[in-house]
């Protein structure tokens, strides 16, 4: 039996604004319109449908692999909005990034607080 992520919700108190956040930071198109979602589509034929919550957000994780002259333009893009930044998922190396498998990884939050990640390589690719 053959299965793809097709979508996921990603709960937030103001879903035009995270995916605005979202779209905007990965340099995606803006987010189209769906029901009573926002909806972030990326490049693998998977959809981020973000919806508002009526309940406390709970922080999820949410990682993005991308090219490295995409990880420039990201991070590039943190660093202008003057937005926080790890190296790691415990934000114990704040303002780093990490190189693991021998590429680029950084860790920041949206708006809700949930966890971003982007990274140029999946992990234990090698390098």
């Amino acid at each position: 039996m053959a299965a793809q992520l097709n979508h996921t919700i990603v709960w937030c108190s103001n879903r035009r604004a995270s995916a605005k956040f979202l779209a905007e930071m990965l340099g995606r198109s803006a987010p189209t319109h769906f029901g009573h979602f926002d909806v972030v589509e990326l490049d693998n034929s998977v959809s981020l449908d973000f919806a508002d919550a009526d309940s406390p957000i709970r922080p999820q994780h949410y990682a993005f692999l991308i090219s490295e002259a995409d990880f420039d333009a990201v991070f590039g893009r943190i660093k202008d909005r003057g937005l926080d930044y790890w190296a790691d998922p415990r934000g114990s190396r704040p303002g780093g990034i990490n190189h693991n498998d021998g590429g680029r990884g950084v860790y920041f939050r949206d708006p809700d607080g949930h966890y971003l990640e982007v990274i140029t390589r999946p992990y234990g690719s090698g390098g």
